[in-house]
């Protein structure tokens, strides 16, 4: 069996998941581990997000990219009517772009 992938999360994220109900906290967790294990286990995003990856828990949804050196990168965990927006603007003010 291949070595896991590391994970790295963004700051927000772990300051998230620690204030999360346990039972939601499990799922996530769980969910990451699926991710470790099998990075293409989401859907590919595309247009805007082009480069992320979706992976479903529920209703919420895990943004992630595959970094290189086996580093997956949460970006971003939440309901998906709104984390794909979410994600959107967090990468554009990451990049610097003008609001």
């Amino acid at each position: 069996m291949p070595d896991r992938y590391r994970l790295r999360l963004v700051d927000p994220l772990t300051q998230l998941l620690r204030n999360l109900h346990p039972g939601l906290e499990r799922k996530i967790r769980a969910g990451i581990d699926v991710i470790r294990e099998d990075p293409r286990a989401g859907k590919e995003l595309r247009e805007d997000l082009s480069g992320l990856r979706s992976f479903r828990v529920g209703r919420l949804r895990i943004i992630y990219r595959i970094a290189p050196r086996r580093v997956i990168e949460v970006i971003a965990v939440g309901a998906r009517r709104v984390v794909y927006e979410e994600t959107f603007w967090l990468l554009r003010r990451e990049r610097g772009a003008p609001r």
